[in-house]
């Protein structure tokens, strides 16, 4: 049940230098708007007084909501839970930083009323060090466009907004909080992108690295299986089955061939002559074959496995935008 206009969710690791300022920042940006808005701060297992300040400005501010986790989870699960506990129409998140400018709220909500589901933040002008944030950025921006197909400039800013039907669909976990504008795209929903301002930290220790970049690499992998092949596995495996299997078995047959081709020309002599046995090609064909047999093997077990999910939770392999022409169906 949507009880505000506007759900703010925040972040929070070891910030209690810019949540007071942030709050400022938030108030002041919509001052002027017309909406009932709330400030979801989801305290990630702080540990430097963030927590009791955030107890402090709920007492302070009826618009404030503390979420206290037991301990630090990730950004992953903070926005998960800040999603869930949203009573908003709308859901922004937002980095706790201060690097993100709450001023730029207004023109994400322009442009979400325009008709889009999610609105994307564009850092054009980045003051991040060029070799530790910008650079990795860049590189991983490009990499995971070209394998996900979803062609954004800057997917790693945290000013987005989403429509709240659209944060009910997302099901984060580990730190997929990276990829999702590749789960929007993959669940059909209408993506847009705005320039927005990029600040200096002012206050406060970054809390990301170059290690990241490294964990993007491989979660693209995941977001890349579940975007082509989640509800048909077979399709992965089976190809690489067959196509081990086959590399196999032309080796194989070429090494059979040589075989009898030894005895044909050289008789009993010549077959036995003809050593197979201990060339690295009979080793490559049998463990090729094998390899084919494995991926066949595991692709009908991930069959198995994804039928098991869509039909015991009943889940659906399709998402109705809207049903035209029954009022009663409207979606």
């Amino acid at each position: 049940m949507y009880t505000k206009d506007l759900s703010i969710v925040v972040p929070v690791f070891n910030e209690v230098e810019n949540l007071r300022p942030l709050l400022d920042e938030i108030t002041a940006a919509l001052a002027a708007e017309p909406i009932v808005y709330e400030v979801v701060f989801v305290d990630d297992g702080s540990t430097d007084g963030s927590t009791e300040l955030l107890r402090q400005l709920a007492a302070e501010n009826p618009r404030v909501v503390v979420i206290q986790f037991r301990r630090n989870h990730g950004q992953t699960a903070a926005f998960a839970a800040g999603f869930d506990y949203a009573h908003g129409r709308a859901i922004l998140t937002i980095d706790a930083d201060r690097q993100n400018d709450p001023a730029d709220i207004p023109q994400l909500m322009a442009k979400l009323n325009e008709g889009y589901d999610v609105v994307n933040g564009w850092r054009q002008n980045r003051h991040d060090a060029f070799l530790m944030r910008k650079l990795p950025s860049y590189i991983a921006n490009r990499l995971i466009a070209r394998a996900s197909d979803v062609q954004l400039h800057d997917r790693g800013c945290s000013l987005r907004l989403f429509r709240a039907e659209v944060t009910q669909d997302l099901h984060l976990y580990g730190e997929m909080h990276r990829f999702i504008p590749e789960m929007v795209n993959f669940a059909g929903y209408s993506m847009a992108e705005v320039p927005v301002n990029h600040r200096p930290r002012v206050a406060g220790e970054s809390k990301y690295g170059i290690s990241r970049t490294f964990r993007v690499l491989v979660d693209l992998i995941t977001i890349i299986f579940l975007r082509k092949y989640s509800d048909r596995p077979m399709h992965l495996f089976g190809y690489l089955g067959m196509g081990c299997g086959a590399a196999g078995g032309l080796i194989l047959a070429y090494l059979a061939l040589l075989k009898i081709w030894g005895g044909i020309v050289g008789g009993w002599d010549g077959f036995h002559g003809t050593q197979i046995g201990e060339r690295p090609l009979l080793s490559l064909g049998i463990l090729l074959t094998m390899l084919g047999v494995q991926f066949l093997v595991l692709g009908l077990l991930a069959e198995m496995m994804v039928r098991t999910y869509f039909e015991t939770q009943n889940k659906s392999v399709y998402r109705v935008r809207a049903v035209y022409g029954r009022e009663e169906s409207q979606v």
